[in-house]
């Protein structure tokens, strides 16, 4: 039985508080990219209660993304914006999910992203977060951009830190690791990563900000 959405909300409400549940559900938060980031950052949010998110990636689940991306066996070659909304329905089934199924270009950013008050960049090529980051942070000097950076390996997970770069920019990662050596993307560093992004938009949606 799906409980009703205002049980769904008092419970929610009841770990964090009337005020700063409805701003975390008054929320629109893009993630662009559905890997092992971004996957693990949209299931931190649905749990969270916010209330709109706009999945977007144009990839489907392959059997190697199983070892660290939240996606199961039986959603193997489905489309991640499909596979990943499926899933957060049966977490968060009145978090209102948005997807689209493209490549991003720098040309689409404006009218794919007018809608969020927050961008999570979770992409995994270096260009291709680049490209987000600085298109947003043109098109959209308002909005603020949480992105990821150097999470591979099985290094300790504490160096991986939360840093404000500018206004409206925060990287999370260690800013140095990258897949080398035949050490690829470990589920458990993955995960730290994306929890550290998924913290700043939480921070960010409560008013609270690093220095």
């Amino acid at each position: 039985m799906i409980p009703s959405k205002e049980e769904m909300y008092q419970a929610l409400e009841e770990r964090h508080g009337a005020k700063l549940q409805a701003k975390f559900q008054n929320a629109k938060v893009a993630v662009l990219g559905l890997g092992g980031l971004g996957s693990n950052i949209a299931i931190a949010l649905a749990r969270a209660g916010v209330g709109s998110l706009h999945l977007i990636d144009f990839d489907k689940v392959d059997i190697t993304n199983l070892n660290r991306q939240q996606y199961f066996v039986h959603q193997l070659g489905q489309y991640k914006t499909e596979a990943l909304s499926e899933t957060l329905k049966q977490i968060a089934p009145y978090c209102q999910v948005k997807t689209t199924t493209i490549k991003v270009t720098r040309d689409a950013i404006k009218e794919l992203l007018e809608q969020e008050d927050i961008i999570c960049e979770a992409f995994d090529k270096a260009e291709a977060k680049a490209m987000l980051v600085e298109g947003v942070l043109e098109q959209f000097p308002g909005k603020y951009v949480v992105s990821g950076s150097g999470m591979a390996g099985i290094s300790s997970a504490n160096t991986i830190k939360t840093r404000k770069v500018l206004s409206h920019l925060y990287l999370c990662g260690d800013e140095v690791s990258d897949i080398k050596d035949g050490l690829g993307l470990f589920s458990s560093r993955v995960m730290v990563c994306a929890a550290q992004e998924a913290n700043m938009v939480l921070r960010i949606i409560a008013g609270e900000f690093e220095p």
